[in-house]
């Protein structure tokens, strides 16, 4: 069969929303849903200098309920409809040591970031999705959430295993009526928040940047490609995922990890 689609059109007409849209991975989604002609709404709690022009921003802290409608009540008023969320927001950066260092304070802060600002986006947005009967949500989690690490990420982790069921048990609510639901779950990626990550772990330990990354490929069992992704990757996956090229997958939990998850 003659395929005639044009990769570079096929999300001409689509709004799509990115959060956490100006930098590491939500930033790289961006400018390819870009790519393919999609308008492009990203959030972020600040406006960075180096901001692609052609995105549509608007300054939001997702951990907060009232902003979130706020939020929704501003794209519904510029924009008309969402077509494509990505639910990008997410961030590790509780202590790291295991349970005796987390607090109450630690464990609120990792579910609201990780997983109730998703779900109270979702909540916002999707009535206007079922009325069209179409429209895609991507939920941008971790493998963490499939491979805990105590000392590093026990919070987060658990905060991205709730993440990954919410949106399996969407997607079954959903699905029905035209809306897909699909969880992207990265592996390490060389994104700021990682060289973060990873540099406060090797001042820690009193070695070096290169030594701590060895480590912590070898301690999530290693990765066969040998190396981390690059944004752009995962945000390739994204790409094809929202696209309609994929307009039979709902429900799925796509790992990408350069071949790192150690089961079938």
């Amino acid at each position: 069969m003659e395929n005639n689609l044009d990769y570079n059109t096929e999300l001409q007409g689509k709004i799509a929303l990115v959060t956490g849209g100006t930098k590491g991975i939500g930033k790289a989604i961006a400018e390819s849903l870009s790519q393919a002609g999609a308008t492009v709404i990203i959030t972020a709690r600040n406006l960075p200098k180096d901001v692609n022009k052609a995105h549509n921003f608007i300054a939001a802290d997702l951990s907060q309920t009232e902003i979130i409608t706020k939020l929704a009540n501003e794209i519904t008023e510029k924009f008309g409809r969402i077509d494509i969320l990505i639910n990008n927001m997410g961030a590790n950066t509780l202590p790291g040591g295991g349970f005796s260092t987390l607090t109450d304070e630690h464990w609120d802060e990792a579910l609201q970031v990780n997983l109730l600002s998703s779900v109270r986006l979702d909540r916002a947005l999707l009535p206007n999705m079922l009325a069209q009967k179409a429209g895609v949500i991507i939920h941008v989690s971790s493998t963490s959430g499939m491979f805990p690490l105590w000392e590093a990420t026990m919070a987060y982790s658990a905060a991205k295993a709730a993440l990954n069921a919410y949106s399996k048990s969407l997607a079954s609510e959903v699905s029905q009526h035209g809306v897909r639901v699909i969880t992207v779950s990265p592996g390490l990626n060389k994104t700021e928040a990682m060289s973060a990550f990873l540099e406060d772990l090797a001042n820690k330990a009193g070695i070096t940047m290169e030594e701590m990354t060895q480590n912590l490929m070898a301690r999530v069992g290693g990765i066969p490609l040998g190396r981390m992704a690059e944004p752009e990757e995962t945000a390739a996956l994204v790409r094809f995922l929202v696209s309609p090229r994929a307009s039979y997958i709902t429900g799925a939990n796509y790992a990408i990890d350069g071949g790192n998850f150690p089961v079938v």
